[in-house]
């Protein structure tokens, strides 16, 4: 829902800040992760993830979209909630969490406190087939393809297609061609739903 704040930073502190746009202060939860990278003057643009539940609406923000796109992985393994994956992403950063993830390292990921063995395996089990490799930069190589993916479905599912149909289809697809376009894997699968 809200994909960025650009505004003034009012306050800052290890696991929140605060931003002002347009005389409205968002108070985001942040990772240390992010705090590290947060800048010192106070102009800012930061990722956001607005989570909402039935007794709140929490906003977390985020300094790179792949610290984003990890935290959206990591609370999509069941046990893994909103807390436990900001503490995942202060304990260790997003390419850590990827290498661990990729290597099978259920040691490195149970260093994290509140993370037991089985939960780490299920963060491996579930997300080891999502995640690609990390390029120098620490960018996870996979989120632009997976965000092709992911709007692809959500727009097949728009025009009426469940996501079970259309998932296999969609990833056939971009196994042939991984630089396909959104518009590229909408033509190709509405044409052999």
């Amino acid at each position: 829902m809200i994909e960025y704040l650009k505004g003034k930073m009012t306050q800052k502190n290890p696991t929140d800040v605060t931003v002002e746009c347009g005389g409205v202060g968002y108070f985001l939860n942040i990772s240390l992760h992010t705090f590290s990278l947060l800048p010192e003057d106070e102009n800012i643009l930061i990722y956001t993830y607005l989570q909402v539940r039935e007794d709140s609406h929490t906003l977390f923000g985020f300094m790179e979209k792949s610290e984003r796109e990890m935290f959206k992985k990591l609370i999509s393994v069941s046990g893994i909630g909103a807390s436990t994956a900001r503490t995942m992403l202060s304990s260790l950063s997003p390419a850590q969490i990827v290498e661990a993830i990729t290597t099978e390292n259920v040691p490195e990921i149970q260093s994290v406190k509140g993370i037991g063995a089985k939960t780490a395996q299920r963060v491996i089990i579930d997300l080891k087939d999502k995640l690609g490799e990390i390029d120098a930069s620490g960018q996870i190589s996979t989120v632009q393809r997976n965000s092709h993916k992911d709007e692809a479905l959500s727009a097949l599912e728009t025009l009426g297609y469940t996501r079970k149909q259309s998932e296999k289809l969609v990833s056939k697809i971009i196994k042939n061609d991984e630089s396909a376009s959104v518009e590229t894997i909408i033509k190709l699968a509405l044409k052999n739903l």
